[in-house]
């Protein structure tokens, strides 16, 4: 990525998505110290020793565009990210592409600039029924300077106890189980509260990524992120939350999963007794 305080420029853009497609196929020599472009190329994607260092974690069932939005924003802005997870073996995802964590829950530093939580239903009930998950996020979040989720991550983080006495959304179908673990639900696409952030259902989490990026870096970067990203999104229908799709549309939706809707709400009411809350 070229150096987002420098004036923009195309062809370092261009060069560096080409980049991302070619080098595992450039001949070793190429590839060598000696040669100008190969290191030029090096430079544009060295992550700076002062980055802002993000664990993301990553889970079996987890939604993927609730962590690829935010991590294309924050690998653009030239973080230092980190996929996180209890070992390295590649966990399913809901689109079938499995994902490696690059670092185990003990190799993640004690301090970091942003613990983040992607969603999905049923992984996210997983997460929030192992121990060893919540303890990682309350260990974590505990000393992190942002704690942050997308969509259903938010339930993970209430289970751990991060978001009790604070304002936070989630996606819409589970936004209103926030409060029984203690957090004040808020509609809205992103919700900041001191130093909790966090975003609605799956699209909304490159508007996160965004909203976060100001705030690790400055508005301009992320405007030069939101630039190279092109996002401009030209919805082709106005149905994407509840009041735009209307009450026959959510009916539908509602209540035509009732298992596991009933072990998202057995989660929840064990996250409560967790932490105290009455119900």
């Amino acid at each position: 990525m070229t150096n987002l305080s420098s004036p923009f420029d195309r062809r370092q853009m261009l060069a560096l998505a080409a980049l991302g497609g070619t080098a595992a196929a450039l001949p070793a020599s190429a590839q060598t110290p000696t040669d100008p472009g190969a290191q030029h190329m090096r430079d544009m994607m060295a992550i700076p020793a002062d980055a802002p260092k993000i664990a993301m974690l990553v889970y079996p069932k987890m939604v993927v565009l609730d962590l690829i939005g935010p991590m294309t924003v924050f690998n653009m802005l030239r973080c230092n990210v980190q996929l996180v997870w209890k070992d390295k073996v590649p966990v399913p995802t809901d689109v079938r592409i499995p994902i490696a964590a690059t670092h185990t829950f003990d190799e993640v530093p004690p301090q970091i600039d942003v613990l983040f939580v992607p969603g999905g239903r049923m992984g996210t009930v997983d997460c929030m029924n192992d121990p060893a998950v919540m303890a990682f996020l309350a260990d974590r979040g505990s000393r992190a300077k942002w704690v942050t989720s997308v969509c259903t991550g938010s339930l993970a983080l209430a289970a751990a106890g991060l978001l009790r006495g604070y304002d936070a959304t989630s996606h819409w179908q589970v936004a209103d189980l926030l409060p029984r673990m203690g957090a004040r639900h808020v509609d809205k696409r992103v919700v900041i509260d001191r130093n909790r952030m966090t975003g609605g259902g799956v699209t909304a989490g490159i508007d996160f990524g965004l909203t976060l990026a100001a705030r690790l870096k400055d508005e301009e970067a992320a405007r030069r992120v939101q630039l190279l990203m092109e996002y401009a999104p030209e919805p082709p229908f106005r149905n994407g939350t509840p009041k735009e799709a209307g009450p026959k549309r959510v009916a539908e939706l509602t209540g035509r999963t009732p298992w596991m809707d009933a072990q998202v709400d057995t989660a929840v009411a064990a996250a409560a007794r967790r932490l105290g809350i009455a119900a």
